[in-house]
């Protein structure tokens, strides 16, 4: 290349076969898997993929750090392999399909016992309780230790559940069509949306409801988050806006679980006692779930097709170059 500072007058600069500002595209261009159905599809399996080696790394994290974290970990990780399922359904035969979320649900499940006995110290120790109530909780949680699982016990039950995500990962790879098109990824998050909106609306009634918009809302995140990565600020924007009014989800399901949580390992404990306890869960809980509902109102308002339009458009005006007259780049549907 000539330096154009060392170049004298009579040096006439070489001329380029193709505009400076073509070397690597037109300026403001983003290559992007979203625009072509076979690196869609490389994406998204390499997203299920990661998800499933995050759940292996988990296994041989709890010899490093706590049990607790590890468990974390490791159901985060299935959380995301369950949202990347949700963005190709539509690609895959029913059977897998089925197949691959039961897989999936049962490997979470087998760590809920660990993953409550971890946030239930740490949820009653943030609430605002009398001596009374203290003490009660103090009991409940000394019996809950020692029906605390082994370690050895909970490392089995992290490898076992990695080994899960792995074959559903293999399983994932030979089902999928070899061309995933943005239709599907876009009715993918349609569709959890909507799950995500009804159990909203079901939530006024129902504490089951609640637990469910909380599952359907963070695999939404996680699929905005992954398309958010293939495109660019407003797709980021959209997911921050969700993120945004369900963070207060989370301690609402954990006070749910607690509050059941006393009941179990509350044995000698003096009924009046425990009623106590519960009655102080319950007046938390009821606070935090109209908070949660105030909060995810505006965010889950509008109707699943308006969702999808919003996110197709976003994902177009991420994806297009700067104004050349040429418009912007097609996503292949």
């Amino acid at each position: 290349m000539v330096n154009d500072a060392m170049a004298t007058p009579s040096e006439p600069k070489p001329a380029l076969s193709y505009p400076e500002h073509d070397k690597l595209g037109p300026l403001g261009a983003k290559t992007s898997a979203i625009q072509d159905a076979a690196a869609l599809r490389g994406a998204l399996i390499r997203a299920f993929e990661a998800a499933a080696h995050d759940a292996r790394d988990a296994v041989a994290a709890i010899d490093k750090g706590s049990a607790s974290a590890a468990v974390h970990a490791s159901r985060k990780a299935l959380r995301r392999a369950r949202a990347v399922l949700g963005l190709v359904g539509d690609a895959l035969p029913g059977s897998e399909r089925r197949a691959v979320k039961t897989a999936l649900q049962e490997a979470r499940r087998a760590l809920s016992t660990v993953r409550d006995h971890a946030v239930a110290p740490e949820t009653l120790a943030q609430m605002a309780l009398d001596d009374e109530d203290r003490a009660t909780a103090n009991r409940v949680l000394a019996n809950a230790a020692e029906a605390m699982p082994a370690v050895a016990e909970i490392k089995q039950l992290l490898a076992e559940s990695a080994a899960r995500a792995a074959a559903q990962a293999e399983a994932l790879q030979a089902a999928l069509p070899h061309d995933v098109e943005w239709d599907t990824v876009a009715a993918g998050v349609r569709a959890t949306f909507g799950e995500a909106r009804r159990a909203c609306r079901a939530a006024k009634r129902s504490r089951s409801w609640f637990h469910t918009w909380r599952r359907r809302s963070k695999e939404l995140v996680y699929q905005l988050e992954l398309v958010a990565h293939h495109a660019g600020p407003r797709l980021t924007e959209l997911r921050d806006e969700v993120s945004g009014a369900t963070d207060v989800l989370g301690p609402a399901v954990d006070l749910i679980m607690v509050r059941d949580f006393v009941v179990t390992y509350g044995q000698g404990v003096a009924p009046e006692a425990l009623g106590r306890l519960r009655d102080a869960i319950e007046h938390h809980l009821d606070e935090l779930m109209r908070s949660a509902r105030k909060a995810g109102r505006e965010a889950f308002r509008a109707r699943p097709r308006k969702l999808e339009k919003r996110l197709t458009k976003s994902v177009r005006r991420d994806l297009a170059p700067l104004d050349d007259g040429n418009g912007a780049p097609e996503i292949q549907a």
